[in-house]
């Protein structure tokens, strides 16, 4: 019958919104070449495919890809697998309970809960690593040609460009409002010399003008060298963006939740909630949390 699959729509409460996401079952007997040729197919900004755990205790081994390559980490995935399983593998508890899932990445370990609140079901991880900078962001200049943007569209307040990692390297841009931000497009004629390193090549353009004045961060983000030309909602930037908060907005001790809408622009609003513990001025642990539905389901038989 072939090998089953599941599209999910993730950091949304609906379908049709959110950041789509391909989880493809029963993997182990597939290599990288045809893990790669899979997620090229599907064509989304990332594909799961699911393995039996190296550890029995986890729960699933997951190797996730775009369309170009394989990712040690991502957020939307970690987040749709989670909801994923706990549908399939645990629907009576999440009735009554919340379930605890361990996905392994190639980061490593990821602890996941999964909750169902009336029909909507969520998922939260803890980042399986904290955010740390990895060098200097081009300057001003050459990112506002790489965007199609003014020099003086990009910064606000305190924000300047900047470069961090939670397992997977951004570019993070401030840009002055979000009539800026909605005017950026990548310069493919300029992105590939402006933006750094090659394992490094995308951008989460920002601002602090939010549709939902509820809501704290609007954002976009750019991969067109990873084969995502934009992508609706994107985790592992979410995660990264700790190290932004905390450079610049110096969130006093205790517990901070910074929510992140993306994808407007793109016609798939998202939501992302960004946790963060601060204990003595310092980042001692963070989560990403949100939202995730099944669409659709269905078998490869190729």
């Amino acid at each position: 019958m072939g090998r089953q699959f599941y599209t999910l729509d993730v950091f949304t409460d609906r379908a049709f919104a959110g950041n789509p996401l391909a989880v493809v079952g029963d993997a182990d007997d597939l290599d990288t070449a045809q893990m790669q040729a899979i997620a090229r197919e599907f064509n989304l900004s990332e594909t799961v495919f699911l393995q039996s755990p190296r550890d029995p205790v986890n729960t699933a081994r997951v190797r996730i890809f775009t369309p170009k390559r394989e990712l040690p980490f991502a957020g939307h995935p970690t987040i749709g697998t989670a909801v994923l399983i706990g549908a399939l593998q645990a629907d009576g508890l999440l009735r009554t309970r919340d379930v605890d899932i361990v996905l392994e990445e190639e980061i490593g370990p990821v602890r996941c809960t999964v909750r169902r609140t009336g029909a909507v079901t969520r998922a939260q991880f803890e980042l399986p690593r904290l955010p740390e900078r990895i060098g200097e962001a081009p300057d001003v200049a050459a990112l506002a040609r790489a965007l199609s943007l003014d020099p003086a569209d990009i910064g606000f307040r305190d924000h300047r460009p900047t470069m961090w990692s939670a397992g997977v390297g951004f570019t993070y841009v401030p840009v002055a409002s979000r009539a800026a931000l909605e005017r950026a497009r990548p310069d493919m004629g300029v992105w590939a010399n402006v933006m750094g390193p090659a394992d490094h090549p995308a951008a989460f353009v920002y601002c602090d003008e939010t549709v939902d004045p509820a809501r704290h961060v609007h954002a976009r983000m750019f991969a067109p060298s990873l084969g995502v030309p934009e992508d609706p909602a994107t985790g592992s930037a979410a995660a990264a963006f700790a190290g932004v908060c905390m450079t610049f907005e110096k969130p006093g001790d205790g517990e901070h939740i910074v929510v992140i809408e993306q994808g407007f622009a793109m016609g798939r609003p998202s939501v992302i909630n960004l946790g963060m513990q601060v204990e003595q001025g310092r980042l001692v642990s963070a989560s990403i949390g949100g939202a995730a539905v099944i669409v659709m389901e269905g078998a490869l038989v190729a």
